[in-house]
């Protein structure tokens, strides 16, 4: 292991310094730890598409603003690696990492522990999401990071730098990172109740009366519940509520409370027998980036809504699944899952508009598809129109129109998985008719947390589930700028994984090792990444 004094005082990094602006620094500086610092050197990040939305939003990121509660003003301005608003930032939060050195008063991490990074801070919120590594905390496309004990340790004493074994490859590790946020997708438990403590709001439309608002705060009590007349809507503060029970069925006021309901929030649209016969404009955005989310009943109950919340995003049997966008790096990783669940029953259609990605991918999980007697079919919808109705839809595409479409084609209790990060501003007219007369739910997750990094790793470990599966390319710091703009274009079919200590090597598909670096390409199975390519990579291309 290096001691301090043989880490360089520079490196290569990637930055984003604005909108738009992405930069190779090959000078930037290696900040020695401060006395809660862990200085890491980075083995492996693989890039993702939210570091191409970062890379457009950038400080209009719902991840890249100050941090709102959590952590005390003063402890973060001595955090170097704290990078809110405007200033530059270092993305990839795909990373396998090995601690070199850390200050003094550090006690819960030793130099020398090779680690999975847990990206998502939930306990520190920003407006509108959470403060995550890679957007306002310096990421892992750098060749060395440094970050503070104070925010990698949660409230539980748990550590978001997860202990790994050596024996697996570094990009084994990296990837983990974004199954365990399909994982979340799936496992993360949603709350089938108003929020203890929490801040409730109930409008009375005319024409309509309250009933049920008792019965929900028997075993669950918010703080305070305020009553407001719709015509009182508009002059409540945005943001505000934890949970909002609407009694009326006028498309202007839901348009309004749409904006009133906090993160987390939940809204309960009691029709009372009526309809609104307009689309209601939602914040799709905000049920991914903020996990707000909508029930509804036809009834004039309140009590009726709660009733149908899953109590989580998992497949169910006999599920009738579209993966829209299966095809891409994180639309095989949800294939994947789908097939190998083990629920009985289930039967997945998976969407793309290439051939030949719809090609690389039937090759890649038709074998699992009939080792777990799970019919698949895989359809260009750019050629084909699909006439079906499914129970379960899970997007990857970040377009607002796709999740309207997905209502009109629901059936009875269709979960609607809204994996893509659609930025957190963005609405969409949808029908709210159809969505409560099919008992619909609509969720999003973003990120992961500690327990889903640790179910991904356990499987990995065990051999249950192979991460390099999901690998197409490699890449050092030279060819980060083709990786971004290959996320961007769509080029490859799956992840891209860069090595920052390989200063000078291109993206090099894996396609392209034989001609390339064919004593890597003799280490790939059957065409798949492995630890042995690994090893002959970083021995041959430095």
């Amino acid at each position: 292991m290096a001691t301090l004094t043989e880490i360089p005082k520079t490196q290569h990094a990637i930055q984003l310094v604005g909108p738009g602006q992405f930069r190779v620094n090959p000078a930037k500086d290696v900040v020695r730890p401060g006395p809660y610092e862990i200085l890491a050197k980075v083995e492996c990040v693989g890039l993702c598409f939210s570091d191409l939305k970062l890379l457009k939003q950038f400080d209009k990121h719902a991840r890249k603003s100050d941090i709102l509660s959590g952590a005390s003003d003063d402890m973060l301005k001595g955090v170097s690696s704290y990078v809110p608003g405007e200033k530059p930032t270092v993305p990839g939060h795909e990373v396998t990492c090995r601690i070199v050195a850390v200050g003094e008063k550090v006690t819960s991490h030793k130099v020398g522990e090779r680690c999975l990074v847990q990206t998502d801070y939930r306990d520190l919120p920003t407006a509108n999401s959470n403060a995550a590594f890679g957007y306002n905390f310096e990421g892992g496309l750098q060749e060395y990071v440094l970050m503070d004990e104070r925010i990698v340790v949660d409230g539980n004493g748990e550590r978001f730098l997860i202990p790994v074994p050596e024996n697996l490859s570094a990009s084994a590790i990296a990837l983990v990172e974004p199954w365990a946020c399909v994982e979340d997708s799936y496992v993360n438990e949603e709350r089938t109740h108003v929020k203890d403590g929490g801040q409730m709001l109930v409008v009375v439309e005319a024409g309509h009366k309250e009933q049920g608002i008792e019965e929900i705060i028997v075993d669950h009590v918010p703080a305070l519940i305020t009553r407001a007349a719709a015509a009182e809507v508009a002059a409540l503060a945005n943001e505000s509520f934890d949970d909002i029970v609407y009694f009326g069925a006028s498309k202007s006021t839901l348009d309004l409370l749409n904006d009133k309901l906090a993160t987390r929030g939940l809204i309960n649209v009691v029709l009372g027998g009526k309809k609104l016969n307009a689309s209601v404009n939602v914040g799709i955005g905000r049920v991914h980036y903020g996990m707000t989310r909508w029930i509804g009943t036809n009834t004039g109950h309140a009590t009726e809504s709660y009733r149908h919340i899953p109590r989580s995003g998992e497949l169910r049997e006999g599920e009738s699944i579209l993966i829209i966008g299966a095809s891409g790096p994180m639309g095989q990783m949800h294939l994947i899952r789908t097939v190998c669940s083990g629920v009985p029953g289930v039967s997945i259609v998976g969407t793309y508009t290439n051939d030949a990605r719809l090609a690389a991918i039937e090759q890649k999980v038709h074998p699992l598809a009939h080792a777990n007697r799970v019919r698949l079919r895989m359809v260009n919808i750019a050629r084909e129109k699909l006439n079906e109705k499914f129970s379960y839809f899970a997007i990857m595409a970040p377009d607002g129109a796709i999740v309207a479409k997905s209502i009109e084609d629901s059936v009875p209790g269709t979960i609607i998985n809204i994996f893509a990060g659609i930025p957190a501003n963005v609405k969409q007219e949808i029908d709210l008719d159809t969505y409560i007369s099919n008992q619909c739910f609509m969720f999003g997750t973003s990120g992961s947390v500690i327990r889903d990094m640790k179910i991904v790793l356990d499987k990995v470990i065990k051999g249950q589930l192979d991460t390099n599966l999901s690998v197409d390319a490699v890449s050092g710091m030279a060819g980060a700028t083709e990786g971004i703009a290959a996320v961007e274009n769509r080029t490859l079919a799956g992840k891209i994984l860069v090595y920052p200590m390989l200063h000078d090597l291109r993206l090099t598909p894996l396609s392209e090792l034989a001609t390339k670096f064919p004593t890597v390409a003799a280490k790939l199975d059957k065409g798949k990444w492995t630890r042995d390519a690994e090893i002959e990579l970083l021995r041959v291309a430095r």
